[in-house]
């Protein structure tokens, strides 16, 4: 007979994990610590420096900065192996120190526009292109092959094919964009293209922006070196820059467009309800990723439909790992995007050597055969396994022999192992986790008998890059492979959902 409610409410009370830990990282405000040592691009010192006086008072942890060009600050990494944290002036260069393996994650911050500067009341009469190119206007930039806003500016000139020409009229090439933005202000040149944001602390100049400058413009992000020894205390800084209520306010105060940020927590506490059947697959992958950031995630796993019923009555988890697409797409007031990651089959379930000789599901429909499935209203599992039946034409007959309804797959594995069922619906994931008591059999010929997991980010979470992080560690590629060896298929061009939203 089905299982009654009050056995199934005592059973999913044990599968529900909140998981409490201790807190990570305790020593993170220990005056004693290791300074995190932090690679700086110079147009982000004036910032920096009032985010670092914040940080140091509030947490008892130093700092130390080293500030230059973002070309140059890259390769002192690339030779030296040796920092914590890398902010360029332009993202670009953290996606090349991606690409060379120097940094693993990457946190957006904000914006910055390149301009033209000139002094107070702008004496030349600078305002177009061409002003730039007059006799007796003397043009300084930073280096392109050093620095974020002369490389940004020689591209962007390059596609209008006015590059040469503004090459040949500049003065000098400076090494870091303050120093352009200084020869400004003592006089020693009439114009110079800068970050507006450098203008911050310069009340004696004023920009100029120029349509051929428009696309001049630079993604701020902060970097976490590979080879930190410290990862966590890392992190915890760049939360700290990257928090909406702390370091953006800063980029705010000093003229930076800026991203859409977390706020800040010293220890965040994350809560991702998941399909019960993701469990193997991303429970390892969640616990280091607690260790890596110095947070605590609370996970609850469960049949779908039990979570999304959860959700409506008013739980609201930061993120959403669900069986099915059906399940995601119950709550697209909490989660409107989402991101196809992995798919999993129904199979038929049967006990090891097959006794029963079943081979499809018109063999579930012998008499006095004992079929388990999943419960239609609590899982992906059971909605998609009625689905199939009626599309096998088979539903009728197969449910008049089922006796077991659940909320999870484990459950029917574990009535087969004690011989209460001969046969179950369920996921190949479920198999995977018990090939040494049951056999698999593959249903044939209906496409509906696979599930897509998707995942997403809540709208309102309070922790939207802190989440966007942990789906790129979902994403890994040592991740893919804990999903692969539960049966799971990984589903190509898995992207992580957007955190940062429009400045």
């Amino acid at each position: 007979m089905i299982l009654s409610l009050a056995v199934l409410a005592g059973l999913l009370s044990v599968m529900m994990t909140s998981d409490p830990r201790p807190r990570l990282g305790g020593d993170a405000g220990s005056a004693d610590a290791v300074p995190i040592m932090f690679y700086c691009a110079a147009s982000n010192r004036a910032v920096m420096e009032a985010i670092k006086t914040d940080y140091e008072q509030e947490t008892g942890l130093r700092l130390e900065i080293q500030y230059g060009p973002s070309q140059t600050l890259l390769s002192s990494i690339e030779v030296t192996h040796t920092g914590d944290l890398y902010l360029p002036a332009d993202d670009s260069y953290l996606t090349m120190a991606r690409e060379k393996g120097l940094v693993d994650e990457i946190i957006p911050l904000a914006r910055q526009q390149g301009v033209v500067a000139v002094r107070k009341g702008n004496p030349k009469s600078i305002t177009s292109f061409d002003d730039l190119l007059r006799n007796g206007v003397r043009l300084v930039q930073a280096n392109p092959d050093a620095t974020a806003i002369g490389n940004v500016t020689r591209q962007v000139l390059q596609e209008q094919k006015l590059w040469e020409t503004l090459d040949q009229a500049t003065t000098a090439y400076r090494t870091t964009v303050t120093e352009v933005a200084n020869d400004v202000l003592v006089g020693a040149a009439d114009a110079g293209i800068v970050y507006d944001a450098v203008l911050h602390t310069y009340p004696d100049l004023e920009f100029v922006e120029l349509p051929e400058l428009r696309d001049a413009s630079s993604d701020v992000a902060i970097g976490v070196v590979s080879s930190t020894s410290q990862p966590q205390r890392a992190l915890h800084f760049a939360r700290y820059v990257s928090a909406q209520d702390r370091g953006l306010k800063r980029y705010a105060e000093f003229s930076f467009r800026v991203k859409q940020g977390d706020e800040w927590t010293d220890v965040p506490e994350l809560a991702i309800f998941a399909g019960s059947m993701l469990r193997p697959a991303i429970d390892s992958t969640i616990g280091k990723f607690e260790e890596r950031e110095g947070v605590l995630v609370t996970r609850v796993y469960n049949g779908c439909g039990i979570l999304v019923a959860q959700m409506k009555a008013g739980q609201h988890p930061d993120a959403y790992f669900a069986c099915d697409t059906e399940f995601m797409q119950q709550v697209p007031d909490l989660f409107p995007e989402s991101v196809d990651v992995t798919q999993n089959e129904l199979v038929i379930l049967v006990e090891k050597g097959n006794p029963h000789d079943i081979k499809s599901l018109q063999d579930l429909t012998r008499p006095g055969l004992r079929v388990g499935v999943g419960h239609e209203k609590q899982c992906a599992m059971g909605w998609l396994t009625q689905n199939t039946l009626k599309e096998g034409g088979v539903q009728e007959e197969v449910m008049a022999n089922v006796t077991v309804q659940t909320p999870t797959g484990d459950m029917l594995v574990n009535q087969l192992r004690t011989g209460s069922l001969d046969a179950a619906v369920a996921y190949l994931t479920n198999a995977a986790g018990a090939a040494e008591y049951v056999d698999a059999i593959r249903i044939q010929g209906i496409e509906c008998s696979v599930a897509t997991q998707p995942f997403a980010i809540a709208q309102q979470s309070r922790y939207r890059q802190l989440a966007s992080r942990l789906f790129e560690r979902i994403c890994s590629a040592e991740s893919q492979q804990d999903f692969q060896a539960e049966g799971f298929r990984w589903q190509v061009g898995a992207k992580v959902p957007a955190a940062a939203g429009p400045e």
